[in-house]
């Protein structure tokens, strides 16, 4: 059977504080052909608090760098007070609403919007209070692991297995934003296919590098759920646009996971016969008296493929001919004495 890759158009903070643009966002992830729609759901407080030591300031390279914790957070949040009205959109225009939550509070939050699913976010995978509490509703969960040791990543799926949940689905991810090339390391992906999948827990990818490539280089490997940052136009800015899709280039990448789903198609040794008839049989290639010997002069393997299998050939020559035989006819197991 076809498998069916679940496409993920991650929202974040690209609604720029508008919920009209969110809700275009929604509609437009729609139409690109992604199958969920997905934010975040946390407030600043939540994630850090408001201090302004040097170690709460972000720094090494980053997009943010000499921006605090704390008021990035506070920029790029989803409000809580839309996730109601966006997700009654999202089911209005038929795509699936989800979203990540960073602590109990949004983890209850989410349960009463009824969603779906949860994400657990790459810095989030240690945190196993939240993950356990998470994967104890009972949901299917999707856990990337951008900064979790291969030990860690089992203790997660583990912890998921204890509370009951065995619909999960790990992210290979590199949490650079947005990450190169060299540093993506895909056939990860289909190791942690080979190590996990055994267990029953799905491979997929979290891809912040701006190509497609990367995502069908995924899919070729195992990868069953794909996660792409989403915006409608990095002009407008926000704290995600830089290292986001916008529709074309996402709808780019949809037709493209999709024609890779095709091409990788099944398991099939089978023949194509209509196909079949190029292949090169063994013809008479000069006339043969009946009693003459079958020599590399005589008999050759050439198309169309209506003749004697050529893997015969040795055992053929220095036998003689049963009949006479002309140029032109396919050898057959009769002609030969």
């Amino acid at each position: 059977m076809q498998r069916k890759t679940f496409i993920i158009a991650e929202m974040s903070a690209n609604h720029c504080g508008r919920i009209d643009l969110a809700r275009k966002i929604i509609s437009e992830a729609k139409h690109c052909g992604a199958d969920a729609v997905k934010l975040q759901t946390y407030t600043a407080d939540a994630m850090t608090i408001d201090c302004k030591d040097e170690i709460f300031k972000i720094s090494g390279g980053t997009l943010w760098d000499g921006k605090y914790f704390y008021g990035l957070y506070r920029e790029a949040h989803t409000p809580w007070e839309w996730q109601k009205e966006l997700k009654e959109y999202a089911d209005s225009v038929g795509i699936e609403f989800f979203s990540t939550p960073f602590d109990r509070s949004a983890v209850d939050f989410l349960e009463s919007l009824g969603v779906a699913r949860y994400k657990i976010a790459s810095f989030e995978a240690v945190d196993y209070p939240l993950v356990k509490y998470a994967a104890s509703k009972g949901k299917p969960i999707i856990i990337s692991v951008g900064v979790s040791e291969f030990d860690e990543i089992q203790e997660v799926v583990d912890i998921c297995k204890s509370v009951g949940n065995h619909d999960i689905t790990i992210l290979k991810c590199t949490s650079a934003y947005p990450a190169k090339l060299e540093d993506m390391n895909l056939l990860t992906v289909e190791d942690m296919k080979r190590k996990f999948r055994p267990q029953g827990v799905k491979i997929g990818l979290s891809d912040h590098t701006m190509n497609i490539e990367t995502v069908v280089a995924g899919v070729a490997l195992g990868a069953t759920v794909i996660e792409k940052h989403f915006t409608l136009d990095r002009s407008l800015g926000g704290a995600d646009a830089s290292f986001s899709l916008n529709p074309e280039e996402f709808k780019r990448m949809v037709d493209a996971v999709r024609n890779t789903e095709k091409l990788l198609g099944k398991i099939d040794y089978s023949v194509n016969e209509r196909n079949r008839k190029f292949a090169r049989p063994l013809f008479v290639v000069e006339d043969i008296k009946r009693g003459d010997r079958f020599t590399a002069a005589n008999i050759r393997s050439i198309r169309p493929g209506v003749g004697m299998h050529p893997k015969h050939y040795e055992e053929v020559i220095g036998k003689v001919a049963r009949k006479d035989l002309m140029r032109g006819e396919p050898l057959k197991n009769e002609d030969i004495a």
